[in-house]
C-alpha cells in the first residue's frame, strides 16, 4: 500500500514562503494537498497527475500556491507564497490509484498524518 510523508510545516509570518513536502512510496496516478483546521470540512489545495504534470487548485489559493513533483526523489510538493492567517491549517498529502483532477478527498484512498502550518498576522 502507498505510504505518505509530509515535513516541512511550521510557522511563518503572513506574507511569507513555505514549502511543503511528500514522500512517498508506492505507485500512484494523482496526488493533491488538503487541509483541515478544527471544527471545519477538509479542504482540497491542489493536485497533479504522477504522469504529465497537469495541475488544478482551489480557488482561494490560485496564484499563491504551486504543486509539483520531483520524480527522482518520488516527492510531491506545495510551494506557498504570500500565505495568509487563513492559511492556517494541518496539510496532508493524499495519493489516488485514479487519474481524475478532483480535490473531493472522498477519490483518495491514501493518506499522510498531516503537517501543522501556522501562518501569524
Amino acid at each position: 500500500q502507498v505510504q505518505l510523508v509530509e515535513s516541512g510545516g511550521g510557522s511563518v509570518q503572513a506574507g511569507g514562503s513555505l514549502r511543503l513536502s511528500c514522500a512517498a512510496s508506492g505507485y500512484t496516478h494523482s496526488m493533491a494537498w488538503f487541509r483541515q483546521v478544527p471544527g471545519k470540512e477538509r479542504e482540497g489545495v491542489a493536485g497533479i497527475f504522477t504522469t504529465g504534470g497537469y495541475t488544478w487548485y482551489a480557488d482561494s489559493v490560485k496564484g499563491r500556491f504551486t504543486i509539483s513533483r520531483d520524480n527522482a526523489q518520488n516527492t510531491v510538493y506545495l510551494q506557498m507564497i504570500r500565505v495568509k492567517p487563513e492559511d492556517t491549517a494541518m496539510y496532508y498529502c493524499a495519493a489516488s490509484e485514479w487519474a481524475l483532477a478532483t480535490l473531493d478527498p472522498n477519490h483518495y484512498d491514501n493518506w499522510g498524518r498531516g503537517t501543522q502550518v501556522t501562518v501569524s498576522s
